[in-house]
């Protein structure tokens, strides 16, 4: 008989107040490891993202739904309810639910909540054991605190698109929202900080994170390079401040990642390559001189790359141990036998969509005693109210 797995965070109830993409990710991704999320949705019209189409979701009759494609990233293993919080009654039910919850997961602009009176200062008195986290672009302190964020105007504020894009070219944002989600993998991780210090003591606090502040401190290797030499780096396209050769180069067919990462790497490389005087050369022999002569280097590896087609380059340097692979469209990705093999495509039974399942990415947690579950489709707009209201007030509550 097979057992369901364990829940690491089974009996945690989250009140998930948020919209959009850094503070669903991080409910999706409590959801994931057991908690019972309830998303609380504005009647009518629901998260922002469930019309940030197309691809739409096609219902069991092949017409497009109102959930997009973007809305399904973030919005698994949750439970939706349609609360309108600008009336008493809806303040009220909202106040009801807190009273059972572990944590209220918030991502209004700052005092946005006050006027409902749901803000951390107004409550915290009545739900002592509660972890509030806030979500905004520029946190609540500070010049900024009261502007909206969005993830495009955060990576260029952050930094992160000066340094993306080819060096003569325009600064470019990354593809995805990564300053939304590494922020909802940071609010993650502040609250499961708060949940063992409130368990532990009884307290709850306030959790202040911000996209600005997240998108800085994913600045890396590159920000305390700044920081130690205050000269201001420029944009290397696929190169590596640090690291050479770390690049994209062309092959006779298809262009190839190049990631040597030492000495002996570029040794062995030179040989497969059959450049093996570039090895004891003293411009190329270290990384620190190969840095100093990146352009002259790059250019002679790339000649090197274009004289056989990739498949056979990749073959050759995954014998020797030197880091290399192809550059995947996304179509490539999944089609990946080690892709496939892990799983990172999901499949959720879904009754109101085509072929009764959704597609999602999985997440890629792998624990041995408590991995993550997926229990619930991405929800409809209030699809789950009576659900809750019985689950979490025993139909205690008023509408």
């Amino acid at each position: 008989m097979k057992t369901e797995p364990k829940a690491s965070l089974a009996g945690i109830k989250v009140l998930d107040l948020s919209r959009i993409l850094a503070a669903p990710t991080a409910a999706q991704i409590l959801g994931d490891l057991g908690a019972d999320v309830v998303k609380v949705e504005r009647p009518g019209e629901g998260d922002d993202t469930r019309k940030w189409g197309p691809p739409y979701v096609l219902d069991a009759t092949g017409r497009e739904t109102e959930e997009s494609a973007y809305y399904l990233s973030a919005n698994r293993n949750k439970r939706s309810i349609a609360i309108d919080i600008s009336f008493e009654t809806g303040q009220e039910l909202v106040h009801q639910l807190l009273a059972q919850a572990d944590v209220l997961l918030e991502n209004y602009k700052v005092g946005g909540l006050a006027k409902y009176g749901l803000a951390y200062e107004q409550i915290k008195s009545r739900y002592p054991r509660l972890v509030y986290c806030s979500v905004t672009g520029f946190g609540q302190t500070g010049p900024y605190a009261s502007r909206p964020g969005y993830d495009f105007l955060i990576q260029g504020m952050g930094g992160i698109m000066s340094l993306t894009g080819e060096p003569k070219g325009e600064p470019m944002k990354v593809g995805v929202g990564i300053a939304d989600v590494m922020t909802g993998m940071y609010a993650t991780v502040g609250i499961l900080a708060a949940l063992r210090h409130r368990d532990a003591t009884g307290e709850g606090q306030h959790i202040d994170i911000s996209l600005l502040d997240t998108q800085i401190s994913w600045l890396v290797n590159a920000g305390t390079n700044f920081l130690s030499d205050r000269q201001v780096p420029e944009r290397l396209g696929n190169g590596h401040p640090n690291i050479v050769p770390y690049q994209v180069f062309s092959t006779a067919d298809a262009p190839m990642i190049l990631a040597v990462g030492n000495d002996a790497q570029f040794r062995r490389f030179c040989e497969v390559a059959d450049i093996l005087p570039l090895a004891t050369d003293e411009r190329y022999a270290t990384n620190p001189m190969r840095i100093c002569n990146r352009v002259a280097l790059c250019e002679l590896v790339d000649n090197a790359l274009k004289k056989k087609p990739r498949a056979q380059w990749l073959e050759a340097l995954d014998a020797v141990g030197v880091p290399c692979g192809p550059v995947n469209n996304l179509e490539e990705v999944f089609a990946d036998p080690h892709v496939q093999a892990r799983g990172a495509e999901l499949r959720m039974p879904c009754e109101w969509a085509e072929g009764g399942e959704v597609r999602l990415l999985a997440n890629p947690l792998r624990m041995s005693g408590t991995p993550p579950t997926y229990r619930r489709p991405p929800p409809r707009l209030n699809e789950h109210a009576a659900e809750v209201l019985a689950d979490w007030l025993g139909q205690r509550a008023t509408n």
